[in-house]
């Protein structure tokens, strides 16, 4: 006979319930990754462990350590290798998220070379697009679309919240 034992790691598990999304968070995840698949330009990967390695995150007050997990970032389609940093690194606000914990780890994707970074915050229904950090636009479900003037992206707002 065999048994199961669960071990638990409190740690660990309640930093992974801090990072667990809510459905809008699911749903504005799955919508933009639905969006860039249908633009030839990108791959859209989610939940990617990209390595820092190359820059101390404790410079940013990030609180990853070897790793940085965009919730969806994006390559170019004829990459390689995924050795790269992606060109687009997008976080969606989790409800047990901070703006000041995303912000942080934008620091450190621009440190990292990536071209631009999105915050999506599924309550409010805005996406902001940070072209580097005193440099961005937020856009509304007022707005027909969001664009990333950096990387020429123009998606309808209405598709990434919708449900």
């Amino acid at each position: 006979m065999t048994e199961l034992v669960e071990f638990e790691d409190k740690g660990h598990q309640d930093e992974e319930a801090k990072e667990m999304g809510s459905l809008n968070h699911g749903i504005a995840q799955a919508n933009l990754t639905a969006l860039f698949y249908n633009d030839e330009r990108f791959r859209a990967i989610t939940e990617l462990s990209l390595d820092p390695s190359q820059i101390d995150l404790k410079q940013f007050g990030v609180k990853a350590k070897d790793e940085l997990i965009p919730d969806i970032c994006l390559y170019h389609r004829d990459i390689m290798k995924m050795t790269e940093m992606p060109i687009v690194a997008l976080e969606i606000l989790s409800p047990k998220q901070s703006i000041d914990e995303i912000l942080a780890k934008f620091e450190a994707y621009f440190a990292l070379s990536i071209k631009s970074c999105w915050l999506v915050a599924p309550s409010l229904e805005t996406v902001t697009v940070y072209a580097n950090m005193a440099d961005y636009k937020s856009f509304g479900t007022h707005e027909s679309e969001v664009i990333d003037e950096v990387m020429d992206i123009h998606l309808p707002i209405q598709k990434i919240f919708e449900w």
